[in-house]
C-alpha cells in the first residue's frame, strides 16, 4: 500500500471498464425498463427527477407491502440537494439532536418502501427515521448493482436495512441470506422481514469467524447499537456469546455458488471471516463482489491488520474500491440526490473504511 488518495489502478486514468466475464449494472439506480415516476396523492409533490426502486410488489404479500409514493419523512422534502437546502441545514441538525436527546419510537418508511421500527436515540435508526436512507451512497450503487434472481449475502444485517432493500431488489426469483450475531437484532431483522412480507430471506443467528468456535461480541454505545464488536473495549454496556462458524459452512453450497453481492460489516472480526472465506474464493461466481467494512484499529488489537483482509482477495483478482460515508446529518439531502460512485484506491486506510472489491478494474465503479 502506498500514500495519497484516490488514484488509477494502472498507469493511464482515462479508459473504459474492462469487464472479466460482468455485464455493468446501470447507475446509480433501477435496473433498465423500471419505472421512474412516482405516483402522486393531493399531498405529495414528488422530488424532481424521481429515483424510486423498480415496483416488485408482487413479489410480496399486498396486505403488508402495498407500495406507495416516497415516504414524507422529515428531512425529504423537494429542496433536499439544492442551494436552497443550506439554509435548512440548522433544521436538520436541531432535529438530529432532538431526536437522540428525546427518543421517539415509531414505525417509519424508507425511501425504498419498508417499513422499519426505529428508536431514534440510535445513529443508525435516527437517519432512517430524518431521512428514509442510511449511508446512501452505498445504498445508491448496491441499488444499482442487484437485479432480480441475484443472491444477497448480508454478513452482519443488523435489524435489516440492506437485507430489505435487496428483497426488493431480487424479487421473488432472488434469494438473501441475512447474518447477525446478536439475538436482539435478528429478532428485530426477523420482524422486519416479516413486517414486509419477504420472501426467500433466510435469517441467521450466527457470527462468522475463520473455525467454529464461540465468540464474545461487546456494545460499547448505545447510541450506535451498530458499533457492536468482537473487540474488548475498555468498558462496554453489554455483552454476548454467539456460536461462529465459518462463513462457507453457514451458507448452503447453492448460496455461496450463486452470490453476486457478499456485504461484510463484522465490526473488527473481518480479517477472521476471511480467513474462513478464503478457501473457497476461487469457487465464487465471475462477477461476484464484495463490499467489506474494515476497521485497522480494532485489527490492530487483535493482532490482525488491513493487509490480511486485502491479499486473499487481491490473490483472486479483486480490485478495491473505495466509497465514501458522510455520517454528517446535514449531508444526507445532497447524498441521496448526487450519490458519488466508488473510487479505484491504492492508498492506505489508517481509519475505518467501506471497501468494495471487484473484478471489473475501470477508476470508478458505475
Amino acid at each position: 500500500m502506498h500514500g495519497g488518495g484516490p488514484r488509477p489502478c494502472v498507469a493511464h486514468r482515462t479508459r473504459s471498464p474492462r469487464w472479466h466475464g460482468v455485464s455493468p449494472r446501470p447507475w446509480p439506480y433501477a435496473p433498465a425498463g423500471a419505472s421512474q415516476a412516482p405516483t402522486r396523492s393531493p399531498s405529495y409533490r414528488p422530488e424532481k427527477p424521481s429515483t424510486r426502486p423498480p415496483d416488485y410488489s408482487a413479489d410480496r404479500t399486498p396486505a403488508t407491502s402495498t407500495r406507495s409514493t416516497p415516504p414524507r419523512t422529515p428531512c425529504s422534502a423537494s429542496w433536499a440537494g439544492s442551494p436552497a437546502a443550506l439554509a435548512w441545514a440548522p433544521l436538520i441538525r436541531y432535529l438530529d439532536q432532538e431526536l437522540a436527546h428525546r427518543p421517539r419510537t415509531a414505525i417509519t418508511r424508507t425511501r425504498h418502501g419498508d417499513l422499519v421500527a426505529v428508536t431514534t436515540s440510535d445513529l443508525i435508526q435516527r437517519f432512517l427515521y430524518l431521512h428514509g436512507v442510511w449511508e446512501p451512497y452505498l445504498t445508491a450503487w448496491i441499488r444499482g448493482r442487484l437485479t432480480r434472481g441475484d443472491t444477497f449475502i448480508d454478513v452482519g444485517a443488523h435489524t435489516g436495512y440492506y437485507t430489505l432493500l435487496a428483497s426488493r431488489l431480487v424479487g421473488a426469483p432472488g434469494r438473501v441470506v441475512a447474518i447477525e450475531a446478536s439475538p436482539a437484532f435478528h429478532t428485530s431483522l426477523t420482524e422486519a422481514v416479516q413486517r414486509n412480507a419477504c420472501h426467500k430471506v433466510r435469517t441467521v443467528n450466527a457470527a462468522a469467524a475463520d473455525t467454529a468456535r464461540t465468540l464474545t461480541f461487546y456494545l460499547q454505545d448505545t447510541a450506535n447499537l451498530g458499533n457492536t464488536s468482537a473487540v474488548q473495549p475498555k468498558t462496554s454496556h453489554s455483552s454476548f456469546q454467539i456460536g461462529a462458524l465459518p462463513l462457507p459452512e453457514i451458507l448452503s453450497p447453492h448460496e455461496l455458488a450463486a452470490a453476486r453481492l457478499i456485504k461484510i460489516d463484522f465490526e473488527g472480526a473481518e480479517a477472521f471471516l476471511m480467513e474462513g472465506l478464503a478457501p473457497v474464493l476461487g469457487n465464487l461466481r465471475p462477477d461476484v463482489e464484495l463490499v467489506i467494512e474494515v476497521t485497522p484499529r480494532s485489527l490492530a488489537k487483535q493482532g490482525k491488520s488491513v493487509h490480511d483482509v486485502l491479499e486473499p482477495l487481491r490473490a483472486h483478482g479483486f480490485h478495491t474500491y473505495r466509497i465514501a460515508n458522510d455520517y454528517d446529518p446535514t449531508s444526507y439531502p445532497s447524498a441521496v440526490r448526487r450519490p458519488a460512485a466508488p473510487e479505484c484506491w491504492d492508498g492506505p486506510i489508517s481509519d475505518m473504511t467501506d471497501l468494495i472489491f471487484s473484478r471489473v478494474d475501470a477508476d470508478q465503479l458505475r
